[in-house]
């Protein structure tokens, strides 16, 4: 009996179903209308949402990953749709974010001939991808899915790009589900070693000031209660960085908050302290690292690490953990003995003091003045009872949010790190609503990104997404006015804003919203957010000089951290 003959693109349809996508983010175009004619026969399988623009589609796909551990999709047309997807490509590698790009491309006859909206994506996309295929033929739709899916979640996550050629899509085929789980010369998770196990547990065991760098490879491998049981049988003070902020409850006894430039002070010093520094699922990025040639020169390090690529990449380690994170820290842990470092845990706590009477005090509770960045974080995360998402932009906006926010469950933190994108935020946060529909997702935006994809309001219009917009306005792209005002003598060229009316914006989009001034307002707001059925819109006006302080300037120690200035 012959088999049934679809089209190309009814058997991306079918593959994507086989692969269990339901939701994909998306804007058509010309050289992807036949797989958008067979998606309007697929609409009550797969949940399409029309963002608007390409952009805020691999945001998106990226918001929706991170907090739904699943792969996110994108599906935009050829050229200018094609080319639109670049940033949030870029973000998604570095970031580590698994998400399949498909692209729309003309047809295989028209390639090199410059046809209107040809692009070379291929060539343009994998320096910045996991893998960038060219579907030419529809035989070959069912093998490149199973592929780009198996390629983009496995070991290292990241994104993969699928260029789909008109000619593949409009052709038929015999279409048989395909699932692709080996790819040869593909390794994407190596074998541990025994000895390097061994010595792991040896310094871990022989240790007397150990601290543990926990990174968002603590969430992408599952290894949240490895690393939990790891600090509380060995009694470690832990850090986070900025996309493992939720690998561990902000208020466990040994989490000692945020690592970094706007990290805290403690964690900074005893940095230069430590005597062995197991770093698990983090790359030591010159944000952590500060002066490459003065960072923890005292310690003895360990890696846990799935990219053998990261192994001494920028800090030279005695042991590498090759693996999968909850499988290394699992075997670690069995040969992990019980202790505890009290005296070293509580060597900590002057350093917090002295941040919190200089820095943190002033911030989350001034006694006069325009409200501040800090104090509207602090008063969101408690009224949401610390379980609601976070999403953010860039800027002061992403380190207050960072710094105040806390976290009670695990994949609750979305945020640019690497690229450090602004216009990120709003549709990242609206991926996030469908990647975690039973959870509140709050954003936290300036007035500067919000404007680089501000016209995703329409698709929160459209999709009623109940994201939780908070607007902290301070009439300046603060970051880069911070940085003004501290090296380059509070020559503010082209950082003060003029903004619109984001009342009569939102209002336009149909959002209920409100502006808050005076302090005494805040707390009445924040809850008609939090009891407003879908989106909202809450925009505070905050000191215009504010500053994101502890910051470790560039170029200096890790410890050399500034309080005030």
């Amino acid at each position: 009996m012959a088999k049934e003959k679809i089209t190309g693109a009814e058997a991306l349809m079918r593959s994507l179903e086989h692969e269990g996508v339901t939701t994909l983010f998306g804007y058509p175009g010309g050289a992807i209308m036949p797989v958008y004619d067979a998606l309007y026969q697929y609409k009550n399988k797969l949940n399409h949402i029309l963002v608007r623009h390409e952009q805020a589609a691999t945001h998106a796909a990226q918001g929706y990953a991170r907090v739904s551990g699943r792969v996110g999709v994108c599906l935009v047309t050829s050229g200018p749709g094609a080319t639109n997807t670049i940033t949030g490509i870029a973000d998604a590698m570095m970031d580590s974010t698994p998400i399949v790009v498909i692209a729309g491309q003309v047809g295989t006859a028209m390639l090199g001939s410059d046809a209107f909206q040809e692009c070379d994506l291929v060539g343009i996309t994998q320096p910045i991808s996991k893998w960038a295929y060219q579907i030419r033929r529809p035989e070959d739709i069912a093998w490149a899915v199973s592929r780009a899916f198996y390629i983009a979640k496995s070991g290292r996550p990241g994104p993969v790009v699928l260029d789909f050629a008109k000619n593949a899509q409009q052709g038929l085929v015999d279409y048989e589900p395909q699932d692709i789980d080996f790819i040869r010369s593909y390794v994407p998770v190596p074998e541990p070693e025994v000895e390097a196990i061994r010595q792991a547990a040896d310094l871990i065991n022989h240790a007397q000031r150990p601290f543990i760098l926990v990174g968002q490879g603590v969430e992408l491998g599952g290894a949240q209660a490895e690393v939990r049981e790891l600090i509380e049988r060995a009694d470690i003070p832990a850090g986070c960085t900025l996309l493992g902020l939720s690998a561990l409850p902000s208020d466990h006894p040994l989490n000692m908050g945020m690592l970094g430039m706007h990290g805290s002070l403690a964690n900074s010093v005893k940095t230069q302290e430590c005597d062995v520094l197991i770093a698990v699922g983090m790359r030591f990025d010159d944000r952590i690292t500060g002066k490459l040639s003065t960072y923890a020169q005292q310690a003895k390090k360990i890696h846990f690490e799935i990219d053998p690529s990261e192994i001494n990449k920028n800090v030279a380690v005695d042991v590498a953990v090759l693996g999968d994170c909850k499988q290394t820290l699992s075997e670690v842990l069995a040969l992990v003995t019980p202790h505890r470092h009290r005296d070293w845990v509580d060597s900590f706590k002057p350093h917090f003091e002295e941040e919190k009477t200089v820095v943190i005090e002033p911030e989350i509770h001034p006694a006069e003045g325009p409200i501040k960045m800090g104090e509207v974080v602090r008063m969101v995360t408690e009224m949401t009872d610390n379980k609601a998402i976070l999403v953010t932009d860039v800027g002061q906006n992403q380190m207050m949010a960072a710094r105040y926010f806390k976290f009670s469950e695990n994949r609750s933190i979305v945020t640019s790190g690497w690229m450090g994108t602004m216009g990120f935020g709003l549709p990242a946060a609206i991926g996030a609503t469908f990647g975690a529909p039973g959870r509140m997702v709050c954003l936290f935006l300036g007035d500067g990104g919000i404007q680089m994809t501000l016209q995703e309001l329409g698709t929160i219009m459209e999709q009623h997404s109940p994201v939780k917009i908070i607007l902290l306005n301070n009439n300046y792209l603060g970051n880069v006015r911070q940085w003004q005002e501290m090296f380059f003598g509070k020559r503010y060229s082209f950082t003060p804003m003029m903004n619109p009316d984001y009342n009569m914006i939102a209002s336009a989009y149909g959002i209920p919203s409100r502006t808050v001034v005076e302090r005494g307002d805040l707390a009445s707001a924040i809850q008609e957010m939090i009891d407003t059925e879908g989106p909202y819109l809450l925009q505070v006006a905050v000191i215009e000089e504010g500053r994101v302080l502890p910051m470790c300037c560039p170029g200096n120690d890790v410890d050399d951290m500034i309080l005030d200035y």
